[in-house]
């Protein structure tokens, strides 16, 4: 048996490891409330939510915004080591194994179910196919790439008012492109788009042109990832401020300036408006900007997460379902309910009566998650590490 070739080792950048891994570890904690917390309970809906189920769903909103930037930065790092057809290829092929996990083993892993119920298209659909568009731009400048991402971040809100129904027999590809839906329905069987492409396309074109600053001097690069992230973060606030434009909801006064200020935060995510990128986006760059050349001991852990995010994300999800699948066993002795996604307002699994843990538990148990996935990362990494088959760049 020939021996496996040795992978050369490369410079990786820091600091977008570190960053990736620790938005990687924050999204953890709002799966772990979808399996372990109140389904029935809304984080942002303001009659009804807690300042502290709001913060733990707010501070997740960083996630999917961040591993879309950095999956362009991604891209365009690549070109280092593969000519552009090499590039536009790779981002294709992967593009579409996205895709293909999103609707079966993630979708599996979701529910362990395969009756097909119900199927939504979440992030893994929406990145993917976003690689698949960005297979395509790599063939422009990165400043026009760049351009491109820009321009749907911020115009998309304009076609707000036009509404699925509108396109009579074409209303689904409305639905995968801006306005979330059903995509197919029939006695029995659902699929919806949770994550419509735009303008996702946009944020990891954005990222693509990005990358061009990791070509500079540690103190240009970080002095741009700073003035960008400030840059950003003052735009959020002064739009939102304005309540004219970039988010289909309006902030309002609230009974009291804690709830006022959370109305204020309370942008939307499907699809994700301009205010929630700029909200999101901006403190990310200056994350990127701080950490850039000293990653502090703290965050060194999320190295591990960081060099090895789709491992990860499907790992962390296998082992939040198999402890509900525990918790229920010891609880009820029984196990169906996790293993029953029926209808929407069951998904992914059906909470039985009592179910819901306390929001302390709830974290307890995400830190119970992300220690428990550590070791089978760091070994991952390791094996990324040393060896060069061409799969490992898929997982």
């Amino acid at each position: 048996m020939t021996a496996p070739t040795p992978r050369p080792l490369r410079q990786r950048i820091e600091s977008v490891d570190v960053v990736r891994g620790v938005i990687m570890i924050v999204m953890a904690l709002d799966h772990t409330r979808d399996f372990f917390g109140n389904a029935a309970a809304s984080p942002t809906d303001l009659a009804t939510t807690t300042p502290a189920l709001f913060m733990t769903r707010w501070v997740t909103h960083f996630s999917a915004p961040v591993f879309f930037l950095l999956s362009g930065v991604g891209a365009w790092l690549m070109r280092r080591r593969r000519t552009t057809a090499e590039l536009s290829f790779f981002l294709f092929t992967r593009g579409i194994w996205l895709v293909f996990l999103d609707a079966v083993l993630f979708r599996f892993l979701l529910q362990f179910n395969v009756d097909y119920h119900v199927t939504i298209f979440t992030v893994l659909w929406a990145l993917g196919w976003s690689m698949v568009v960005l297979a395509g731009l790599v063939r422009l400048p990165s400043t026009a790439v760049a351009v491109f991402g820009a321009v749907m971040i911020v115009g998309h809100n304009l076609l707000d008012p036009i509404e699925a129904q509108a396109f009579g027999s074409l209303a689904p590809l409305w639905n995968v492109l801006h306005s979330p839906g059903v995509l197919y329905a029939s006695p029995g069987h659902l699929v919806i788009v949770g994550y419509p492409l735009i303008p996702w396309i946009g944020v990891m074109a954005l990222g693509y042109g990005l990358g061009p600053i990791y070509s500079l001097e540690a103190p240009h690069r970080r002095a741009i990832l700073v003035r960008g992230g400030l840059a950003l973060s003052t735009a959020f606030v002064v739009l939102r401020a304005m309540n004219v434009y970039g988010d289909p909801s309006p902030w309002s006064g609230q009974q009291s300036a804690l709830f006022t200020a959370l109305s204020f935060l309370n942008v939307t995510k499907y699809p994700p408006s301009l205010l929630f990128l700029l909200m999101t986006l901006g403190p990310a760059l200056l994350f990127l900007g701080l950490v850039d050349g000293r990653t502090p001991r703290l965050l060194r852990p999320a190295l591990v997460f960081g060099k090895v995010p789709m491992f990860y994300f499907l790992l962390h999800f296998t082992i939040i379902h198999v402890l509900a699948v525990l918790v229920a066993l010891v609880r009820f002795g029984a196990v169906h309910w996790m293993f029953e996604s029926p209808t929407p307002d069951r998904y992914p699994v059906t909470q039985p009566p009592g179910w819901p843990a306390s929001l302390p538990v709830v974290y307890l148990y995400w830190i119970a998650v992300v220690l428990l996935a550590y070791p089978a990362c760091r070994w991952y990494a390791a094996l990324k590490a040393r060896r060069s088959d061409p799969w490992l760049s898929y997982l």
